[in-house]
């Protein structure tokens, strides 16, 4: 997580991970989810939290939920069934439930065909958010497979050139199992900045850098500015500009539109002008089908160390890779608790008063 979108000291209060973990669950009964569902996306979305990535834990997500439950967008009690299925792949239609709940579902199912067949790969259709994608491949990892996952949905993102938006933040991930050292782990937008990022600058005062979004006629805006109003601005690609890489952006965008929509027999929002629902695509590569486990581990070990060990340019303590800050983060919040910002620590305030529950207990 970039530092200017930490929050403020002044700001922070810190929440141990089961605490944090009770009340989320809780927050999702209330809204009529089973309790085993409700434990399962509180899982989720705290170990997103404990492992830094805010953008896509309970400071964002969970009012967004909330929300989607009480207006009827998501369904509390889908019915996740089956549309197409072969011996190493499926189509799920998710009946407009919540995908931080469903997806480690569909990625169970991904490696329970890998597992019989060396690669299971699950697409979803008509669903919620799915949360911070990493932690459904990481998953797959956990259990000694390579985890890919990726998703599309919403229009929030111009194409290179383009003053319309036409794709949402796409995100993909891969995880990676090694012996010693911690998983591989990259999980990142197509954009030049996560949508959920925005939410965060929103609340801790963050400019926006040059190239991480364009104005309402497409151009990019090439200054340091503050966030302007909602619907006043485009995100951009991957690289902000054409000559930064921007093509390159909006190419691994359209690759989770592909992976996501099209292989779940859909078309993607952009041709309707709206975004109706999120598509999802979860996979698992089972390793001893490809090559020895340990030989993969070992080889993982090596390149992970290399990494590590990498001279680190002027000004910089150290290279790091994908992953690694992350696993870090979770061993220090584990202990320490996890920092939420005092707007959010209202926000949980006044919906546990809503809904009749104990307020969240900080430390």
């Amino acid at each position: 997580m970039l530092e200017r979108f930490k929050v403020p000291k002044e700001d922070e209060v810190r929440v141990a991970h089961d605490a944090l973990n009770e009340t989320v669950s809780s927050i999702f009964e209330k809204m009529g989810v089973s309790s085993d569902d409700a434990a399962l996306g509180a899982e989720v979305l705290v170990a997103t939290d404990l492992r830094g990535v805010e953008t896509h834990g309970v400071s964002n997500m969970l009012r967004s939920y909330v929300e989607g439950y009480t207006q009827g967008t998501l369904n509390p009690r889908p019915d996740m069934r089956v549309v197409r299925e072969t011996p190493s792949t499926a189509n799920v239609d998710a009946d407009k439930g919540l995908a931080v709940i469903l997806g480690p579902k569909a990625m169970q199912m991904a490696i329970d065909k890998a597992r019989n067949v060396g690669v299971g790969v699950v697409t979803m259709s008509n669903a919620g958010h799915s949360g911070a994608i990493g932690h459904h491949a990481m998953l797959a990892a956990k259990q000694d497979m390579v985890g890919m996952t990726a998703t599309s949905g919403g229009l929030l993102v111009v194409p290179t050139y383009g003053a319309e938006p036409r794709l949402g933040t796409n995100p993909i991930a891969i995880a990676a199992p090694a012996k010693s050292e911690p998983a591989l782990l990259f999980d990142a937008a197509t954009s030049a900045v996560a949508g959920n990022k925005l939410r965060l600058a929103e609340r801790v005062g963050a400019d926006m850098l040059p190239g991480w979004i364009a104005g309402l006629d497409g151009d990019p805006v090439m200054d340091e500015v503050k966030l302007p109003d909602r619907g006043q601005y485009f995100q951009l690609p991957l690289g902000g500009t054409r000559d930064q890489g921007s093509h390159k952006g909006y190419g691994f965008g359209l690759m989770s539109e592909v992976l996501s929509t099209m292989l779940s027999g859909d078309l993607p929002g952009m041709v309707e002008g709206v975004s109706r629902s999120s598509h999802h695509y979860f996979a698992a590569y089972n390793i001893e089908a490809f090559c020895d486990l340990d030989v993969f581990k070992d080889n993982m070990d090596q390149m992970l160390k290399t990494l590590k060990d990498t001279k680190p340019a002027p000004g910089h303590d150290r290279v790091l890779y994908p992953g690694l800050s992350e696993h870090e983060e979770e061993q220090s919040r584990r202990e320490n608790g996890i920092p939420l910002h005092r707007e959010v620590i209202q926000w949980f305030n006044d919906i546990t008063a809503e809904l009749s529950l104990p307020a969240l207990r900080t430390i």
